[in-house]
């Protein structure tokens, strides 16, 4: 060590890897000479550039372009929030008794999606992967928005102006345990009109803009803006919040249950599934109830998230290669890479990211 100059080992390492002092913080100034990572992003429709995640300034620009374009709002009280959640409740015990159309359920490791009015493919449900390829299923495949959604939800954000009265007409429940996440995406914007809205039920989170994730074992990177979110908050996402910048929910942010039920309006140009698609059900309107789980346990609303976590690990174990190259460009919440070609995105100065379309 003394050869070297060095009387310390942590000096030398400290000298070696100088910007590890500035990483993660993202109000301190960069130096300048440092080459991090990059993200890309749009500043208008015919204007693209790329910003290094080391850069405070730039990092600290797109923070405030995402709070400008979020809107809060304080519309439920916590006697509203019980009535409404007792409601989420009862959906879960619907779907756990198998009462629900094929497409209305989708089940996930501690997250459940409940589709109403309309619902869509993403995910590894694609039989083609990447942004724009998601597509509405076929009419009456799911179920449609329950009454108690209109009454107790919709007809409230109407009234205090948050919505126009027959905006809405997807509305979807995402129930989350304890450690459940949603990666980074963005709603696909050839499906859904703008704004997004979404209330929250159960306890407090937060939603982060601008991370990455990688898997086995899971991990985050530092978001670019971290919204708190409490339980009876609305928020609204439009603009540069909605369309040019990835939103999430990490697994350290969900302490507790949370549900989010998420309203939206389909352009009328979305594509559909056709009959000829393999994702498509039989052509009878209703398709046939899936079949009520045996089980010697009582059923509860934590119980619809117990089956498919032995499913994520067999998943992982068929592809022991996903969390070693996480994909770049996914087009939802669900999908892991499986491109084997990805060495030949990679540049020396740092892995480019593209935006997960959701």
């Amino acid at each position: 060590m003394a050869a070297s100059g060095y009387s310390d080992l942590r000096e030398k390492l400290k000298s070696m890897t100088p910007h590890r002092d500035d990483y993660g913080n993202k109000f301190r100034a960069s130096n300048g000479s440092e080459k991090g990572r990059k993200r890309k992003y749009r500043e208008s429709d015919d204007d693209e550039y790329e910003h290094s995640d080391d850069s405070a300034d730039l990092r600290e620009q797109e923070a405030r372009r995402v709070r400008s374009s979020v809107l809060q709002r304080s519309i439920f009280t916590p006697e509203e929030c019980g009535r409404i959640e007792e409601k989420i409740d009862e959906v879960v015990a619907k779907a756990e008794a198998g009462l629900y159309r094929e497409h209305t359920v989708d089940r996930a490791p501690l997250r459940n999606k409940y589709f109403f009015g309309e619902g869509y493919t993403y995910g590894a449900q694609l039989e083609r992967r990447g942004p724009g390829q998601e597509r509405l299923y076929r009419k009456g495949e799911v179920d449609e928005i329950p009454s108690w959604v209109h009454e107790l939800v919709i007809e409230r954000l109407v009234s205090n102006g948050v919505i126009p009265e027959g905006f809405v007409n997807s509305a979807v429940i995402n129930d989350y345990q304890p450690g459940g996440c949603i990666v980074s995406h963005v709603d696909p914007l050839h499906i859904f009109a703008r704004p997004i809205v979404s209330v929250s039920f159960f306890s407090d989170s937060a939603l982060c803009f601008g991370c990455r994730f990688q898997f086995k074992p899971i991990r985050v990177s530092e978001p670019v803006f971290v919204l708190p979110v409490r339980r009876g908050s609305v928020t609204v996402l439009s603009g540069y919040a909605a369309d040019d910048i990835t939103h999430c929910i990490r697994p350290q942010d969900i302490k507790e249950r949370r549900a989010v039920i998420i309203l939206r309006k389909t352009k009328p140009d979305a594509p559909r599934l056709d009959s000829e698609s393999p994702l498509s059900s039989s052509p009878a309107l209703r398709p046939a109830p899936l079949k009520a789980k045996r089980s010697h346990r009582k059923a509860d609303p934590d119980a619809a998230h117990r089956p498919r976590v032995l499913e994520m690990d067999k998943e992982e174990n068929r592809h022991p290669s996903l969390s070693r190259h996480p994909r770049r460009g996914a087009s939802s919440e669900n999908y892991r890479s499986r491109d084997e070609d990805h060495d030949k995105h990679q540049e020396s100065s740092g892995r480019k990211v593209k935006m997960r379309r959701h």
